[in-house]
């Protein structure tokens, strides 16, 4: 430095003190807490991590949809309704659970591979920020052994204003080389940090994915059971209605052959040279203009009826409703047949009102004619009871003229 003009020698000492300190800024940060150059941008979420977002979705639709079918189903407990539906319930909500069980076991996978890309993320960190530690350690130990002017003292030695450019340039590389070196020692230790929080909430997740499972899976076990026995209940109620309805079916062929052995009777009577004209005190032009036996509302009515277990009845009268022990009355003039308990129409009275036709009152609490008696229209001849336990207290009331069951709201008044 000697040889050089007195204006060189000065701007090659400020160059030193420009010098000096980035390298000692550089030594600073690497022994504090370094501020990176550039923080380092998150990674790009991941295929796992899509399909967990996806499966999370997935498994909270399963669980809204079986939210309906559970509130559907303690509507169905709270009402009268068909065992046979709260069966297909109960296949619903087994299957939307079944499909909650898959979904979770897709997450759990997701999960688990997940943490698998998480944990090699952080483990690659760990080796490189291990190496950058042992090399800025070197860095250190070279400075220190240099001592704190050397970097002025190799500039200063210069014998040239090239040779002082150049080795100013250089020290400036090895600056902004060591500050780099500690601005990624800062990044990898704040980028470890961040991934062992991430593992520690994957982990948090795959527990309590793991504790959903089990839920779902005691849950399908607790439907399937449940279901065992809603199809056992239905299976039992179809077999005692299939029992019910061959009753009915014994029954009706009961009442039509007492009557078709009265109707025998009848015509032979009529056939004596001596026998009365017995007119019919049931005319056609009664025909909708019959009062009821009995004031209530209909139960079932003429015909083919579905029940609401999906049972088929086919009823030769009509059920009316009406409180147990009303009275019962004729709806025309007549000689009773019959007045007994008949199987399943329980207590029961049939009218001849001649000419063949008759009217049938089932269903009765007690009887207040006896067989042969002569009853006028409007006579009482029963009161209303319940002879199925299934059903509430009605009147079973048919009317057959020539024999032949017909409806019978074609006969009665309407009430509209």
């Amino acid at each position: 430095m000697r040889g050089m003009p007195g204006a060189a020698r000065r701007f090659a000492v400020a160059i030193g003190l420009a010098v000096g300190p980035a390298v000692g800024l550089a030594v600073g940060l690497a022994v504090g807490t370094a501020a990176p150059l550039a923080a380092q941008q998150p990674p790009p979420a991941g295929s796992s991590e899509e399909r967990i977002r996806r499966e999370r979705e997935e498994l909270e639709q399963l669980r809204r949809e079986r939210q309906l079918l559970e509130q559907r189903m303690r509507e169905l407990q709270g009402d009268a309704h068909d065992l046979s539906e709260e069966v297909r319930n109960l296949d619903a909500q087994a299957d939307a659970t079944a499909r909650a069980v898959a979904a979770l076991d897709r997450q759990l996978a997701a999960l688990t591979e997940n943490i698998g890309e998480v944990t090699g993320a952080m483990l690659r960190a760990e080796d490189e920020l291990v190496a950058k530690r042992a090399v800025l350690r070197r860095r250190l130990q070279d400075i220190y052994k240099r001592g704190a002017l050397r970097d002025a003292e190799a500039l200063l030695a210069a014998e040239s204003f090239g040779q002082l450019v150049s080795r100013y340039k250089y020290l400036h590389l090895v600056a902004v080389r060591d500050r780099a070196l500690v601005g990624r020692v800062g990044e990898l230790r704040d980028q470890i940090a961040r991934q062992r929080e991430q593992l520690v909430l994957l982990q948090g997740d795959m527990e309590r994915s793991r504790r959903d499972r089990a839920d779902e899976e005691q849950r399908l076990r607790t439907l399937e059971r449940d279901r065992t026995r809603s199809l056992a209940s239905v299976q039992r109620q179809a077999r005692q209605v299939g029992a019910r309805l061959e009753r009915y079916r014994r029954d009706e062929v009961r009442i039509a052959g007492a009557i078709e052995r009265l109707e025998a009777e009848r015509r032979r009577a009529e056939l004596r040279p001596d026998a009365p004209a017995s007119p019919s005190s049931l005319r056609s032009a009664d025909a909708g203009r019959l009062d009821w036996p009995v004031d209530g509302t209909l139960l079932y009515t003429f015909g083919r009826n579905i029940a609401p277990e999906n049972t088929t009845t086919r009823w030769n009268g009509v059920g009316i409703e009406a409180p147990a022990g009303t009275p019962v009355k004729s709806v025309a003039a007549g000689e009773v047949m019959i007045a007994e308990p008949i199987g399943t129409y329980g207590l029961t009275v049939v009218v001849q009102h001649g000419g063949g036709d008759y009217s049938v009152y089932g269903s009765l609490q007690r009887l207040l004619v006896r067989k042969g008696d002569r009853v006028a229209k409007g006579d009482p001849i029963g009161t209303v009871g319940a002879a199925d336990p299934e059903m509430p207290a009605h009147l079973h009331f048919e009317i057959r003229p020539r024999g032949r069951a017909t409806d019978p709201l074609q006969w009665l008044r309407n009430r509209r």
